[in-house]
């Protein structure tokens, strides 16, 4: 990479230079320092841009991840809003709180919702996010999912547990929300979950306002049609898979419009899972529907993604038979069969054909090079061997202190188990 000049440390973080941003540090820019117009931090850079390398880099040497910038926003919110995943799990790792409020008491499970980045979101529910938490107006992650149409989303936060039947401080349901907003899919779904569908329909918020009403007021035609349909017939025509995951059936069918209006529309994500951990790319991959493939990689869509069995899309599409999804996905991953080389750090070549580094929500800012993308998976491995030989060292000053540890304990234990 040749090395360009950056005004400030923000600069550096957004081009992902690592070698930059070190050089800059030691020459005593501040790690923490904040930027003019957002408050942002070299952190908070890092996480919108998707600089992983340089997020790791900063959080090694003292960033702190609690810095809150205009809104108060964390560095997790930030990683939130933009779908950053990895730098959410980075953030995480190193003691990020996935909690932390901004001004509007919103935690980044609020924005990722709002913001329909489900896999980021997932992440931060299984890293022990409250899925019911509420912001100042008592709207929950389901709240904002339904607001903004998020269908993905609020699959998710109802297999883990979210409340569909909760009211905000102006006693509104998200099925409120999703009428007024005229999110079709998403009202369905609100609906179906409810304990009784004429209950959800009949629902009365502070105003004395059913989801009907709150339809009417705002001219969505479509949730109008939907609920006359539902009163007449007293139950839903679409079947459930239809019903939950419309955009994994358009796949399944080949059906590109309505896959292609699903994802612009940001009803779900292009990379979103169903309830068998399954993407789009699976369920095109196994019909091998060539034009969603290839409409999907051009979208960005994440080819490496396993399914709950293991599978990825590549490995879906050869048990089903299907040659050309095959090879066109042979063409995006490479052979899978040089996953099985051992690792070898001499060997370049091994860090030019592995490793599925980034996010699989965002479309990053930042892209990087393939040389640039070997060199860093050839940093973090050589800090790997550097820590080792640290750890080793440490082992051996504290055993000739004469202290012992647990798995040395565990051994001598066993060794009297068998003299007996």
């Amino acid at each position: 990479k040749k090395k360009r000049n950056y005004t400030n440390v923000h600069e550096a973080v957004r081009a992902g230079d690592l070698e930059q941003l070190a050089s800059m540090i030691k020459s005593g820019a501040g790690i923490n320092e904040v930027d003019l117009v957002h408050k942002f931090t070299p952190l908070h850079c890092a996480a919108h841009s998707g600089s992983l390398e340089c997020l790791h880099w900063l959080l090694w040497h003292g960033a702190d991840p609690a810095r809150i910038a205009v809104g108060g926003w964390t560095a997790a919110h930030v990683a939130a809003i933009r779908g950053q995943d990895a730098c959410m799990q980075a953030l995480l790792r190193n003691g990020t709180s996935a909690e932390a409020q901004d001004d509007r008491g919103c935690t980044p499970s609020h924005l990722a919702a709002a913001h329909g980045q489900s896999y980021t979101l997932q992440t931060l529910l299984r890293s022990g996010a409250n899925v019911n938490v509420s912001d100042r107006n008592d709207w929950k992650p389901v709240h904002y999912a339904a607001f903004h149409g998020r269908l993905g989303c609020l699959q998710l936060l109802v297999r883990w547990g979210a409340c569909t039947d909760e009211v905000d401080n102006s006693g509104n349901l998200p099925a409120h929300l999703a009428a007024m907003e005229g999110h079709l899919h998403c009202f369905k779904f609100l609906v179906s979950k409810m304990a009784s569908v004429m209950h959800a329909l009949k629902a009365r918020n502070d105003h004395g306002e059913t989801p009907r009403d709150l339809a009417e007021r705002f001219y969505k035609d479509n949730i109008l049609q939907y609920i006359d349909s539902v009163e007449k017939e007293g139950e839903r025509p679409e079947t459930q898979e239809v019903l939950a995951f419309p955009a994994h059936f358009a796949a399944f069918k080949g059906d590109l419009l309505v896959l292609r209006r699903l994802v612009r529309n940001g009803v779900i994500n292009i990379n979103e899972r169903d309830d068998k951990g399954s993407t789009l790319m699976h369920k095109a991959a196994v019909q091998g529907h060539i034009h969603c493939l290839q409409w999907l990689i051009e979208m960005g869509a994440n080819c490496h993604i396993t399914n709950d069995a293991g599978e990825t899309p590549k490995d879906v599409a050869k048990r089903f038979a299907q040659s050309s999804a095959v090879e066109l996905l042979t063409q995006r991953t490479g052979d899978n069969n040089s996953s099985e080389e051992e690792l070898d750090a001499s060997n370049i070549k091994f860090f030019e054909r592995h490793g599925v580094e980034g996010s699989t929500d965002s479309k990053e800012d930042l892209t990087l090079d393939k040389a640039e993308k070997r060199d860093a998976r050839i940093r973090a491995y050589r800090k790997i061997e550097e820590l080792q030989q640290l750890l080793e060292i440490a082992y051996s000053n504290y055993r000739q202190l004469g202290g012992i540890t647990e798995e040395e304990k565990k051994m001598k234990k066993e060794e009297r188990e068998v003299e007996k």
